[in-house]
């Protein structure tokens, strides 16, 4: 992965990211106390805006946070902060900390004021290899807990399991519980079959998926059928597709699970297609309003 951009933007000021400090006793440093987000840039505009700032505020309300600043200004420190990093492709890292108290309390200080950081990294093109061959991916069993769907920096379970990947060579470690398919370890899982695509349901394992949301919009403007249901172990390794939703990469398609070929061994029909629209919809919108995606 290429090395973060040189500016950062920290509890109001934008800083050299090699200078910025928080405190050791920051809540979101002891505890993981915190939240985050990673939003795409291209041509020096988010992509899908309203969603990943809905995402962010959605995980600040299940763990007791007010949202610490209003959506117009996350875009405009966003845009500044993209703007004194160079412009172009970039992915901005958002977290939003409890903040610091004098001490080690479990429980908080709701007076807390929260730390706030944003810095951003240059956001690299889809590998011409990706097209041709896909990506591997392993199976590992889910050992995270059991509000997944909160976006916390508490991550070191899936730290974990994409050592597992990375030991394997693999791109992404697929989380599996109980016989059924969850998600990856940085990622939203979908399978393909018989032409439909099929996703798992939405509830506490998963993160809800910015990527899955704007697959099921693309993929209902081309005529693929896009189900929720359970997806068992079975199921995902007997799949025809195997597609993997990333806010940064956006979608990958699956062609080694566990060392065997998925299908064919090589990127299937409905991620071609997916991935033409991905790319059209990308260029629609660039010009456009962040209030005006759809």
């Amino acid at each position: 992965m290429a090395a973060p951009l040189p500016i950062a933007w920290l509890n109001g000021e934008f800083v050299a990211l090699s200078e910025a400090r928080i405190s050791p006793l920051d809540r979101g440093f002891l505890f993981a106390d915190s939240v985050y987000e990673v939003l795409p840039v291209y041509d020096g505009r988010p992509f899908l805006f309203n969603a990943h700032l809905s995402r962010l505020e959605r995980s600040l309300s299940a763990i007791g946070m007010a949202p610490p600043l209003p959506r117009s200004r996350w875009a405009e420190l966003l845009g500044e902060l993209v703007a004194r990093n160079g412009g172009g492709q970039q992915f901005v890292y958002v977290q939003v900390s409890r903040g610091a108290e004098y001490g080690r309390n479990h429980a908080p200080d709701p007076t807390l004021t929260p730390t706030l950081f944003m810095m951003t990294s240059p956001l690299a093109p889809l590998d011409p290899s990706v097209r041709a061959h896909g990506v591997d991916a392993v199976t590992v069993a889910d050992e995270r807990w059991k509000r997944c769907d909160i976006k916390s920096n508490a991550l070191l379970a899936n730290i974990l399991a994409k050592n597992v990947a990375a030991r394997a060579g693999a791109t992404e470690a697929i989380l599996l519980a109980q016989g059924q398919l969850r998600e990856g370890a940085s990622s939203a899982v979908m399978i393909v079959r018989n032409g439909v695509i099929y996703a798992p349901p939405e509830g506490n394992e998963i993160l809800p998926s910015t990527t899955r949301v704007l697959v099921t919009l693309l993929a209902t403007r081309l005529g693929i059928p896009v189900q929720q249901q359970v997806i068992t172990e079975a199921e995902l390794r007997a799949a025809d597709e195997v597609l993997l939703g990333f806010a940064t990469r956006g979608v990958l398609p699956v062609c080694r699970l566990d060392g065997t070929a998925i299908n064919s061994g090589h990127p299937g029909p409905v991620w071609q297609r997916l991935q033409t629209a991905f790319e059209a919809y990308r260029s629609t919108v660039a010009s456009l309003p962040i209030d005006e995606e759809a």
